[in-house]
């Protein structure tokens, strides 16, 4: 079975979303913790929870996904921007607890001028301060397209940020198929090499979860422009070796393309029918 979501609203809850994902053939979903440029994040309904739970088992869902907002930068030059990333992270954390088990995605950051290591070392001084054994949610750096000063844009740089973080076996990564392609590996003419790369760097047992989008730019344009699946330079035929790969057919795929919930329908029924069950 094809683990497919898409990126939907969290402004009504947990359940509400859930149906949602149910009314488009998804099994799972992704959803900010909070508005995706900043903010306080809503309370907890336990009612909405307890929902949430009761659907997932009814239909079956794979791991969620939740997404940090844009505005962190744990990397950031400046103290406050840090700070207020590493305290969002950690309450992102906290409330994840009422769903347990599931992950948690974020940009690792942007070094705006102070070099690539020194992004690093801060990357891996804040997240020594937010993981904790008693979190049960899986935190996942995300591969980006290398735009600007952009931390992540190399499997490289996501070991070393994975190397240098105590409570390491937290981490996972999540493969952003624009992004990669952006970055420059080519996931369209050599997919097995680009698997086996990351494999040979991360190690594919840190590969959790798939943010699947085509890209409006062409291959390493270091970008980031997502496009509807088949409309952009990836294409569909590549898309159907990606989801049918060996190493990847069994995670969940998040949509996260321009799209509205019908579009988002329209792509998992496009997805579904080229998986080979």
């Amino acid at each position: 079975m094809l683990n497919i979501g898409a990126h939907l609203s969290a402004s009504k809850g947990y359940a509400h979303m859930a149906e949602e994902a149910i009314s488009i053939n998804a099994n799972t979903f992704q959803f900010f913790t909070r508005n995706p440029r900043g903010g306080k994040a809503k309370e907890v309904d336990f009612n909405d929870v307890n929902k949430f739970a009761e659907l997932s088992r009814e239909h079956e869902f794979t791991k969620i996904l939740a997404h940090a907002p844009y505005t962190i930068n744990i990397c950031s030059a400046e103290e406050a921007i840090r700070n207020f990333g590493i305290e969002t992270m950690k309450d992102d954390l906290e409330k994840m607890e009422f769903v347990p088990g599931n992950m948690y995605n974020f940009h690792p950051g942007s070094h705006v001028g102070q070099g690539v290591e020194k992004g690093i070392e801060l990357i891996i001084f804040g997240l020594n301060m937010i993981l904790n054994e008693k979190y049960s949610t899986t935190v996942l750096l995300e591969t980006m397209a290398g735009k600007g000063s952009e931390i992540g844009r190399s499997f490289e740089e996501i070991k070393q940020i994975i190397d240098g973080v105590k409570l390491n076996h937290k981490l996972g990564v999540c493969l952003d198929t624009c992004h990669v392609y952006d970055a420059g590996y080519d996931i369209v003419n050599d997919l097995d090499g680009v698997l086996k790369h990351f494999d040979e760097v991360i190690g594919l047992d840190r590969l959790k979860a798939i943010h699947i989008n085509d890209s409006k730019n062409p291959f390493e344009s270091h970008k980031d422009r997502h496009e509807k699946i088949g409309e952009g330079s990836i294409g569909v035929e590549a898309f159907k070796r990606i989801i049918n790969h060996p190493a990847l057919r069994n995670l969940p795929f998040f949509l996260e393309t321009p799209n509205e919930v019908d579009g988002y329908a329209k792509e998992i029924k496009l997805l579904k029918s080229l998986y080979k069950e």
